[in-house]
């Protein structure tokens, strides 16, 4: 039985579904991509997953309906990673981070000495144990970005949901990110949904791939499985002429490279 699935979701914005009986599953230790070009409801679905936006369907995460869960509950079992922090206040990278256990604190409960510990950790794991006590406001961009993925890392929830999270980060650190993120759904009775624009880091870093075009799932990629030619094949059907090659880093990893092929250029 899969560990998450997403049967029949359709969600839109008053003005008609921008998309339409999405409907695909996620294993336990998965993380699995979303492409699409922009428009193609990809952050609509992830605001429907988290019942931002009304919809039809349902999401089933451990044989839980999230649907039937209070927002309290639901938040504790998904771990959300928006495109932007939403933070916008003078206070220590620590404490935002401790943002994300509010759904185990009840008014006004303080964090406690553990859940501190967990914060000061998880800030490590992503390389900013120096920057713990610094004002969040004085970060850079793609600092404030590994901050909000501490956060989500700290929650320690079944989902994590990611909404195009590389966007702020540099080349090197959206590749490590990637690797923290894949370590912590390993580890515990997790399972991750990635929406991305970089079509190599989600070639090179997910499980799996959904790929969404005209409101629907068009189809699905399975990086452990299918062909170089046949995931050519699919992406092309939504991006167009590109190429893919597979290749070997110095490290003897192989890695897919993604070309654009046109004559214009």
């Amino acid at each position: 039985m899969s560990f998450v699935k997403f049967e029949h979701i359709t969600s839109g914005y008053g003005k008609g579904n921008v998309i339409e009986d999405i409907t695909f599953e996620i294993e336990k230790g998965e993380l699995v991509g979303i492409l699409g070009i922009n428009g193609s409801g990809k952050s609509t679905l992830v605001k429907a997953i988290c019942n931002v936006l009304p919809h039809e369907g349902k999401v089933t995460v451990n044989n839980i309906t999230l649907e039937e869960q209070t927002v309290k509950d639901a938040a504790r079992m998904i771990s959300y990673i928006p495109q932007k922090s939403g933070v916008s206040l003078d206070i220590p990278v620590i404490d935002v981070v401790l943002m994300g256990f509010n759904p185990w604190l009840s008014i006004l409960e303080k964090p406690g000495k553990e859940m501190e510990e967990k914060a000061e950790e998880v800030l490590k794991q992503v390389g900013l144990e120096d920057r713990i006590h610094e004002n969040y406001m004085e970060l850079s961009v793609g600092q404030k970005q590994l901050v909000i993925f501490a956060r989500a890392l700290a929650r320690e929830g079944v989902l994590l949901l990611m909404d195009e999270p590389e966007s702020a980060l540099d080349f090197s650190v959206r590749y490590r990110a990637m690797e923290i993120v894949r370590s912590w759904i390993k580890k515990g009775e997790r399972a991750g949904l990635l929406i991305l624009h970089d079509i190599s880091l989600a070639l090179n870093c997910c499980d799996r791939l959904v790929l969404v075009n005209n409101r629907k799932v068009s189809d699905i990629i399975d990086l452990r499985r299918d062909t170089a030619e046949s995931i050519e094949e699919k992406l092309q059907k939504i991006y167009g002429s590109l190429s893919l090659e597979k290749i070997r880093s110095k490290n003897g990893k192989e890695r897919f490279v993604v070309l654009y092929d046109s004559e214009e250029i």
